[in-house]
């Protein structure tokens, strides 16, 4: 993972003032109190658990504000259940927020499938709903195995073409431990994302030549070369193979947008999610699944680490000691943005709430 190494001004604001700032920020453009709160609680993790560059969270603002704004995203959306079966239901996002119709699907997904052992609902009609891991999360938080995946603009080629069709089309999962913080697996299809490719542009570093394909379909080490071309997939042809699928049981199966469609048009993006719960105890009881899962981890620590200065990490865990390096010493954003979003606040209307901690030139 590529850390914040350069000479970029930094400012750490408070996690505190930054939440206050976003539902001010959220209920300013018209949303209501429950939805600016679960898009700020949704955004504040994403910049707790993740580097800017993969630009899911304060990055997000001058978006969320100009699709508030031109309806592409409805504040107070009418969102309603299609059809609510005993293990899966179906929401109808209204171009809502997507933060909040995955996490009302979620909370469905995990009353049901402590009555039936496992469930799925989906979503249609919705928006980004910010990083899939998060919404897994909610599920293991509850005690339950969380899934959730969802389709997104098509920015990766078909394996051996050179053509967008597929979106990054991310999965999260997550897994409930007793006395530690959950697995979550949290990963986008593609090699990297345009986001981190911007990010090493302004840094005036080259990407590797694996993360994607020039227009013409060669491979480059140039990010702006490389942002105006295809994503390659995460395991070549089986990547591919799992945005494919991942679009099918997302766009095709809710009746949303899907392949070179979704997430075109700035004012429907009309993007899918589909969540999956599932009930430990509707195969075994609680601490028998616990105690064997602390026993493969075990298995897993205990294989020496081909560099001794990077021990071995669970999925999930560099993301924890992250947050809590950030609860502590506060959130980074660069200068430049920090500017931006001060001026849109005036622009909306709203307190410019965030709180300087400290500023760095580096680390983090």
């Amino acid at each position: 993972m590529y850390e914040l190494t350069s000479d970029i001004e930094t400012v750490r604001v408070t996690v505190d003032s930054t939440r206050s700032f976003l539902e001010a920020f959220f209920t300013g453009l018209g949303t209501n109190k429950e939805e600016a709160r679960i898009n700020a609680d949704g955004i504040v993790s994403a910049a707790l658990w993740w580097h800017p560059g993969q630009g899911q969270g304060l990055e997000k603002l001058p978006r969320y504000a100009r699709r508030l704004r031109n309806g592409g995203l409805v504040g107070d959306a009418p969102m309603q259940w299609i059809s609510d079966r005993t293990s899966t239901a179906l929401l109808d996002a209204a171009k809502g927020l997507g933060y909040v119709s995955a996490r009302r699907a979620m909370s469905r997904a995990i009353v049901k499938a402590r009555s039936t052992g496992i469930a799925m609902v989906a979503v249609q009609h919705s928006n980004h709903f910010g990083t899939s891991g998060y919404h897994a999360k909610q599920a293991a938080d509850a005690g339950l195995i969380g899934i959730a995946m969802t389709n997104a603009g098509a920015e990766m080629a078909p394996w051996g073409a050179a053509q967008p069709v597929l979106g990054t089309n991310p999965w999260g999962l997550a897994v409930p431990r007793t006395d530690h913080p959950p697995l979550v697996l949290d990963m986008a299809l593609t090699q990297s994302g345009k986001g981190m490719m911007r990010w090493l542009a302004r840094e005036g570093r080259p990407i590797p030549d694996t993360w994607a394909l020039t227009p013409d379909g060669r491979r480059t080490t140039d990010p702006l070369e490389a942002d105006q071309g295809p994503l390659l997939p995460i395991g070549d042809y089986k990547g591919y193979g799992l945005s494919l699928i991942t679009d099918v049981i997302t766009g095709v199966l809710t009746g949303s947008r899907f392949g070179t469609d979704v997430f075109q048009d700035d004012l429907d993006f009309d993007v899918a999610h589909t969540l999956i719960a599932i009930d430990i105890e509707a195969f075994m009881d609680r601490p028998t699944f616990d105690e064997r899962l602390e026993l493969l981890i075990a298995q897993v620590l205990a294989a020496a680490p081909i560099d001794s200065t990077h021990p071995l990490q669970l999925p999930g865990e560099a993301e924890q000691h992250r947050a809590t390096e950030r609860l502590r010493d506060g959130i980074p954003l660069n200068r430049e943005l920090f500017n931006t979003l001060r001026t849109l606040a005036g622009d909306i209307g709203v307190p410019f709430l965030l709180t300087e901690t400290h500023v760095s030139a580096n680390h983090d």
